[in-house]
């Protein structure tokens, strides 16, 4: 594979790691953990066995990916933000089974702000933005702008990251997507450019 790591960063054999993907200093990538292709995955990431990662995912400084966490196509996620991967984890009677670990998927073109906290078994939808410091608590729909803690949807973003001003509950993007908004937890794309191509 064509992939570039740092001398510093760690990859157990077993991982499958895609071509033009780089991973930085002190990096540690474990044996049964997949990362797509053109991936970037920066200073002080770890990617536990299992976890999946799609094409283009851009993961910043100091992320802990924790079995059961997917992230699907370019997802981004900022730096310092934290997945868990268990719902209630004790020092004395460990969690160590696949079984206690709760899955926690990312959606498509999803970004994940610095420092925000994504529990264990929620799902956020594609192109969800998550503010930074947000506490995500449950599912995020497609789209939503989340913030807060626990996090709210309090905005709607666009596919190209715009923030959207529904009127009419219609919303024109300046990149030409025009969405519909379906009630306070759901809007729908229904014109412009494909954001999958």
């Amino acid at each position: 594979m064509k992939y570039f790591a740092h001398e510093t960063a760690i990859i157990d054999e077993g991982a499958q790691i895609g071509d033009e993907t780089k991973i930085w200093h002190f990096s540690h990538v474990s044996s049964r953990a997949k990362i797509g292709a053109k991936c970037s995955l920066g200073q002080n990431v770890f990617v536990a066995n299992n976890v999946c990662i799609g094409l283009g995912a851009k993961i910043q400084n100091n992320v802990s990916l924790y079995e059961g966490v997917i992230l699907e196509d370019y997802v981004f996620c900022g730096p310092s933000m934290v997945f868990t991967n268990v719902k209630t984890p004790r020092a004395k009677f460990p969690r160590n089974t696949a079984s206690d670990y709760f899955e926690t998927r990312v959606g498509y073109g999803a970004s994940i702000g610095a420092n925000a906290t994504i529990v264990c078994g929620t799902k956020i939808g594609n192109w969800a933005f998550i503010a930074a410091g947000a506490v995500v608590t449950k599912d995020v729909p497609e789209y939503a702008l989340m913030a807060g803690v626990p996090a709210k949807i309090i905005g709607w973003a666009c596919a190209c990251g715009e923030m959207l001003k529904f009127i009419h509950n219609s919303s024109l993007c300046t990149c030409e997507r025009k969405f519909e908004k379906i009630n306070d937890a759901k809007i729908t794309k229904i014109e412009g450019p494909d954001e999958y191509s």
